[in-house]
């Protein structure tokens, strides 16, 4: 397991060079490219994840469980942090609280559990994205408020997840060309986030804070606490405590940068954490695994 998570987070870290690079060559427009990796790509792909998975309804029901109580956990803690080193939570709470659940997390936990391991990290990644696009988008947009609410639940995300669950419910069976088609989407998604990413840097200049060392705390050591008490909450054992540990204390989201951009917001901080967190993963995953055994 030690090279193997440095291997999945690799093809992240080549997109974001590679957008880097084109963003510096060519004309490319950051939001377009975020707009339509959050409005349609991402979409396909928690619909058709959510609408075709087998596990277990209890099982269901855990996970997303401890994944809501994960999100509350680290939403209290990160707002603590916000108000204690004077920082904006707008800008920075969002990649304090949300992990890196759907694009690294499916590929690793598939590697470590299979398709068991796959499932189940789907199943935690929705609700993470689920909260995302609506709680995340009211901290980056400023509050509860009109504009915000109407912006949340106009992201076709939102509708795209709630679908693919009460199809999964009502085992509605879809036609196998439907599937290939949404399956054939969905694939797109992570390398277009991370491509959006990678252009959105091409006039972003990097800078250290002593505050980003207490926020990857925040991320890294706070996530994997939080994810262990929530897997012992909700009594989980086995791959599905493995799941729920070892995901909680992963990277910050791509999508904690691409969410700004895509609302016209300052996503300085939240692209300084998620290139660090990505590259601080190589050591920080491998402990992870390790230290839940």
């Amino acid at each position: 397991m030690t090279i193997a998570p440095f291997l999945h987070m690799l093809p992240i870290l080549v997109m974001i060079l590679a957008g880097y690079m084109m963003g510096r060559l060519t004309p490319i427009d950051s939001k377009t490219l975020a707009t339509v990796a959050a409005d349609f790509f991402m979409p396909a792909l928690l619909f058709i994840s959510m609408a075709t998975t087998d596990l277990d309804g209890s099982l269901v029901s855990s996970l997303i469980g401890a994944s809501i109580f994960i999100m509350a956990m680290l939403l209290i803690v990160a707002f603590i942090w916000a108000k204690l080193a004077k920082q904006e939570p707008s800008k920075t709470v969002p990649s304090l609280v949300f992990m890196n659940s759907g694009f690294l997390a499916i590929p690793l936990m598939k590697l470590y559990g299979g398709n068991l391991g796959m499932n189940m990290s789907v199943i935690f990644d929705f609700t993470q994205s689920f909260t995302m696009f609506t709680v995340g988008v009211f901290i980056i947009t400023g509050g509860l408020k009109a504009s915000s609410i109407k912006s949340a639940f106009a992201s076709p995300i939102i509708w795209a997840t709630v679908s693919g669950l009460l199809i999964r419910t009502l085992s509605i069976p879809i036609p196998e060309t439907i599937r290939n088609i949404f399956f054939y989407a969905g694939d797109g998604a992570p390398a277009l986030a991370t491509f959006a990413l990678g252009v959105s840097l091409k006039d972003f200049k990097p800078t250290f804070k002593v505050e980003l060392i207490s926020a990857l705390f925040v991320r890294f050591v706070g996530g994997f606490l939080i994810g262990l008490l929530a897997a012992n909450l909700f009594n989980l054992q086995g791959m599905a405590k493995v799941v729920v540990t070892v995901t909680a204390a992963l990277p910050s989201a791509v999508f904690t940068s691409i969410l700004p951009i895509r609302h016209n917001k300052d996503a300085h901080f939240a692209t300084t954490m998620v290139l660090l967190s990505t590259l601080l993963g190589t050591v920080t995953i491998p402990i992870s695994f390790a230290l839940i055994g």
